[in-house]
């Protein structure tokens, strides 16, 4: 029986990273923190804390220019299974609440509270209280917006960044997300938020207010679901299991590498860390494909489908080898370099004769 009324809460912590690594080192606590790979090694800036944002240091950033901006800039190398340790805590947390618990990354989720909570006085509640349990269990703090669908809870949760509550109430979704400006709406990125303001839409009620002859003339396919977004409407369903849509391993070289022999061995080393991970996973795919970064920063993907399903590290390193091949030019020199599998298969036991 589907519930009189729907509520999802999106939880987002608060700067992952760099919170874990300032929570276990108090020294690092209020001081500009990233996590990332070392600025000689060309890495690049994985989390910035609140503290490291105000200098206009943000994720994704090479290395090197986040350490210029910043000279009291602290730099820690990532501890990933420190952070998945923090993320199965709080993960639990959420799953005391609700069964319904659709985590997009290690460090945010949707939950779906529709059948726990009767009216906003209970969704207060309860986002309060999953706010304390997580703070009190795992010393970090967190986010949580909360609307009638994924859009305005997620919208919800970046306004009200960071260790905040907004909870928006059904009905006051328009009044809500209408002075937001565009960029907020989730799928609109940097260049469709540029096209938008070239034609005067420059705030989430702008785009409501057009018309979708005229933004599928814009948009094509996605203005139709940009517009609905924007209207608040949002009927996708919070899922529990999400499927793994692919596997992947990439790598930043320390210098940029013409030679091909060079590169082969980079992705015999990816090619073992994508076969490692699908073993564990118990899944077989037949979409081989290679990620490459050239100096100049052009990024570009190949792929190539198999005749049957692979898992094993050799099967994925010759088909990458074979498309690796193919982009190697007397004027390329490549920077980053990565495999990954998809178009999934599970591995099913067979049956003894």
């Amino acid at each position: 029986m589907q519930p009189a009324w729907r509520y999802i809460l999106h939880a987002d912590m608060d700067a992952f990273y760099t919170s874990v690594e300032q929570r276990d080192n108090p020294a690092l606590k209020g001081r500009p923190v990233v996590v990332g790979g070392a600025p000689e090694q060309r890495g690049v800036v994985a989390a910035a804390s609140y503290e490291a944002r105000k200098y206009g240091i943000h994720s994704a950033m090479p290395m090197g220019t986040a350490m210029a901006r910043c000279a009291d800039l602290v730099r820690v190398s990532p501890r990933f299974p420190r952070y998945h340790e923090a993320s199965r805590q709080f993960m639990k947390i959420f799953h005391s609440i609700t069964h319904l618990v659709e985590p997009l990354s290690l460090d945010e989720a949707y939950l779906d509270i529709s059948h726990a909570v009767l009216d906003m006085a209970e969704v207060e509640r309860t986002a309060r209280q999953l706010k304390a349990m997580v703070k009190v269990e795992t010393h970090l703090a967190m986010t949580i917006g909360g609307g009638s669908s994924k859009t305005v809870a997620k919208i919800a949760s970046q306004v009200a960044k960071p260790d905040g509550l907004l909870t928006i109430k059904p009905g006051d979704e328009q009044d809500f997300l209408g002075p937001l400006d565009i960029g907020m709406l989730w799928g609109v990125g940097p260049v469709t938020v540029i096209t938008l303001k070239g034609y005067g839409i420059r705030t989430i009620s702008d785009l409501g207010a057009r018309d979708e002859q005229w933004l599928a003339g814009v948009l094509g396919k996605k203005g139709a679901e940009l517009r609905s977004a924007a209207l608040g409407l949002d009927d996708r369903q919070v899922t529990p299991h999400r499927e793994t849509k692919s596997v992947s391993a990439e790598t930043t070289l320390a210098t940029d590498v013409a030679d091909e022999a060079a590169l082969n061995q980079e992705l015999a080393l990816l090619a073992k860390q994508v076969a490692e991970r699908l073993n564990r996973a118990k899944l077989r795919g037949k979409t081989v494909s290679i990620k490459l970064r050239l100096a100049d920063f052009t990024t570009f993907t190949r792929q190539t489908t198999l005749i049957s399903s692979v898992s094993d590290e050799a099967d994925i390193y010759q088909a990458a080898t074979s498309l690796l091949a193919k982009e190697i030019l007397p004027d390329r020199r490549f920077r980053l370099i990565g495999v990954g599998l998809s178009n999934f298969h599970e591995v099913s036991q067979l049956p003894l004769l």
